[in-house]
């Protein structure tokens, strides 16, 4: 991934994660500032998690034959999202875990409509 790669998904990102908080589902980030730093921290958290969590999540996997790995994907994801809310000030998520399967969905939508509108 180069760095012109890596800068717009950076982008997309804090932009989803705004609009995200504008919407009643209980994510909040104060600042356009804020959403900027979460996406940063949310795309080293999801760096470093992932990797972790896939293996943790093999067995599973290969246990259901794939059949869920969706779930098991999905579930990372509201991870990676929980934990970057934790670790930045002024990212929070109102109704708890809800807020971050609430969260990590629509920002998998958000973040595939503005890519689709971009042409990448």
């Amino acid at each position: 991934m180069n760095i012109v790669t890596l800068l717009i998904v950076w982008v997309v990102t804090a932009i989803s994660l705004l609009i995200i908080s504008k919407l009643p589902l209980g994510v909040e980030i104060d600042t356009p500032g804020k959403a900027f730093l979460s996406a940063a921290v949310l795309g080293i958290v999801t760096a470093i998690v992932r990797p972790i969590l896939s293996l943790v999540f093999a067995v599973p996997n290969l246990l259901t034959l794939d059949l869920l790995s969706g779930i098991f994907t999905f579930m990372i994801a509201v991870v990676c999202f929980s934990i970057a809310a934790w670790l930045v000030e002024g990212f929070r998520l109102r109704y708890g875990i809800w807020s971050a399967v609430i969260g990590a969905f629509t920002l998998t939508i958000i973040n595939s409509l503005i890519y689709k509108l971009l042409g990448v």
